[in-house]
Order: structure tokens, then sequence, then C-alpha cells
């Protein structure tokens, strides 16, 4: 007796098949990852403009508890020179927003410090200065940059005059840096 069989024949996915899989694949992750990456970038710029609010709220209890605000350029920062006080070389225990005497412990828990936290001037870093141009410790402004640019939040808000007239401003309007603070 002869028994007929059918071959049956396993049929896997051609090469062509895989490779239209994997390209589908790499083109949702892209697009993924893009998608994240902006998401990170706008977490970030989120943060800097919540702690820049934080450091300016601590600063006018400060200045309404001693009369001035903490000096700058007391903690050996090179950048952008040394009158200045930075979140990279300054930090120390958690402050880097402080005087010889005093910091904003009262007022702070920490000193907020940039989400990248690289000194490469003007961006990367929070950026305080107080001292001279006609008000020594009586004004300070502060610089940071957000990573996404313009943003509607602080358009009108950049820029700070002196006690002696002296206008700062250290971006250029369209490249995200930003100069706060309190002046004359």
């Amino acid at each position: 007796m002869i028994i007929n069989r059918a071959i049956k024949k396993e049929r896997g996915f051609t090469l062509i098949e895989l490779l239209v899989v994997i390209a589908i694949i790499g083109i949702l992750s892209s697009v993924v990852l893009a998608s994240l990456n902006s998401a990170r970038i706008k977490a970030r710029d989120a943060k800097r403009l919540s702690e820049v609010r934080q450091i300016q709220t601590a600063l006018t209890l400060y200045y309404d508890k001693y009369g001035q605000y903490p000096g700058s350029g007391e903690c050996g920062a090179t950048t952008p020179n040394g009158g200045w006080s930075n979140s990279v070389q300054c930090l120390s225990g958690g402050r880097w927003l402080r005087d010889s005497t005093r910091n904003l412990s009262e007022f702070i828990p920490l000193d907020p410090i940039d989400p990248i936290n690289q000194n490469n001037w003007p961006r990367g870093a929070y950026y305080y200065f107080s001292r001279g141009y006609g008000g020594d410790k009586q004004w300070y402004m502060l610089v940071y940059s957000l990573e996404n640019f313009p943003n509607p939040l602080i358009e009108n808000s950049d820029g700070v005059t002196a006690p002696n007239g002296q206008y700062f401003h250290y971006g250029s309007g369209s490249d995200g840096v930003i100069t706060v603070g309190v002046g004359k």
C-alpha cells in the first residue's frame, strides 16, 4: 500500500519582509526619540524658569532682612570673571549664592543649579553678579540660558539696569540667553 503524503513546506519570513519590518521599526523609534529629546529640552527649560524665580524670591527675602544682596565674586570663580559667582565653580555644600558671611539657607533649602551645569559662559550654568556700578550689593543680575527659544514667558523681562544707569543684557534677544535681576 502506497500512502501519498503531502509534503508540508514550512514558510518563514523572506529577507525583504524582515528588512521592511526593521525599517519601519527604525523610523518609528527615531520619531519617538526626537519627541523625547524635545520633551527633555522643554522640561529643562521649565525647570530653569522655575528655579530662577525661586532664586529671585530668596534674594528678595534676603534683601528685606539684611538690606543688601549677597556679594558676588567671593568664591574664586573665574567665569565670566572674578567678580561673578556661578553654579559650577562656586558650588559648595549645596550653596553657590553666598558671600563671606552668609548664604540663602534661611530662604531656600539648597541653591538651584542648572540642569546641565557646565561652565560655558553664558550657557550651561546660573551666573550671579551684585557688585559695583553705583550700588555694591544693592542690585543684582542673574544670567542663564534656555535651550528652546524664543520663550513667550520671558520676552519682556530680559535685561537689568544698574544703579549708575548702565544696562546689562548678555543675550542677543534671540539666542536664549536671559539676563534678569533687580536694578535701579
